[in-house]
């Protein structure tokens, strides 16, 4: 029994808090009324869950199971908790917390301990990666918050956690995901691994449309690349196809102001050339000149240059 309960938190604390590890050690005399040393029992109506806990996806069924379980058993493992004045925030058996309200139980047997901020986040981290409680995503929000808030470096959290440095950056990589790919990834429509397929898509859209095909399908790994390949050269053709009539639009302007252009330069003589108004007017096929005059004797003079000219 006592062996059972190490193997939840696991040895990996002891190294991420300094601690003893058994502090956090459950003694088999849990399974009864009686609290142990370091063990209390707790008002479960005084336990409220930790805003800041890393798992956010709990399935029904198994809580069921559970809380059937200790409804027989009791808890054999306490919850650790942190007073907060009042009342307690769980630092770590929030599933138990919540089987045990599910059992209907008036008291839960904990260890209050007076953890950080960051020292209550690693412990839970570490006991959903340990118990592999977390959704791939939840556990990549982790990785993140501890470096962006905490300040850890890759290496420090898979010193941490067990893990090369590798997995820490591939799984930080998954939150570039689109949101609505990483719900079904959250869901365990499709795996770690066709994520990391659709992360060489930069189009969120295009991006979701792969992950439902590639659930709705079954697809393998091997296919979801291939329909990844697909995509991606499609999109890159219409762009092409896009460059190209952007490029012709652009030599078209180009050459209507051109022309544009001539025939000003074209007025502009002709008005210097007749001393009056001169419009050039161009249409599909033809095109012509209208010379302005004000009266009989402009019209005689202009009609003069012409037939120098």
């Amino acid at each position: 029994m006592k062996q059972m309960a190490r193997k939840g938190l696991g040895k990996g604390l002891g190294a991420l808090l300094s601690i003893e590890e058994d502090e956090l050690t459950v003694p088999e005399e849990t399974i009864t009324n009686t609290p142990a040393a370091g063990v209390e029992y707790i008002d479960i109506r005084k336990i409220e869950p930790n805003r800041n806990q890393p798992r956010q996806f709990f399935d029904d069924a198994t809580l069921a199971e559970l809380a059937e379980s200790i409804k027989s058993y009791g808890i054999i493992q306490p919850l650790i908790l942190k007073d907060s004045g009042g009342y307690y925030t769980i630092i770590a058996g929030e599933r138990r917390f919540r089987a045990a309200r599910l059992a209907n139980l008036e008291s839960v047997p904990g260890i209050i301990k007076d953890y950080s901020e960051l020292e209550t986040l690693q412990i839970a981290l570490i006991e959903n990666i340990q118990r592999q409680d977390l959704t791939p995503i939840e556990e990549a929000a982790c990785y993140r918050r501890l470096m962006d808030d905490f300040f850890f470096s890759q290496e420090d959290i898979a010193g941490k956690v067990g893990k090369n440095r590798n997995a820490i950056g591939n799984a930080v990589r998954l939150l570039d995901l689109d949101a609505r790919v990483q719900e079904l990834v959250s869901a365990g429509r499709i795996t770690v691994s066709h994520a990391k397929v659709l992360l060489t898509i930069k189009d969120g859209d295009t991006q979701f449309f792969a992950a439902e095909q590639i659930a709705e399908e079954d697809l393998s790994v091997r296919l979801a690349e291939s329909l990844v390949l697909t995509l991606i050269q499609d999109s890159e053709d219409k762009e092409k196809s896009r460059d190209d009539d952007s490029a012709n639009k652009k030599e078209e302007n180009q050459i209507r102001q051109d022309v544009h252009a001539a025939y000003k330069e074209a007025e502009d003589e002709l008005k210097t050339l007749l001393g009056t108004k001169v419009s050039i007017l161009q249409g599909k096929k033809k095109g012509k000149i209208e010379i302005e005059y004000y009266s009989p004797e402009e019209l005689d003079r202009l009609l003069g240059l012409l037939k120098r000219s």
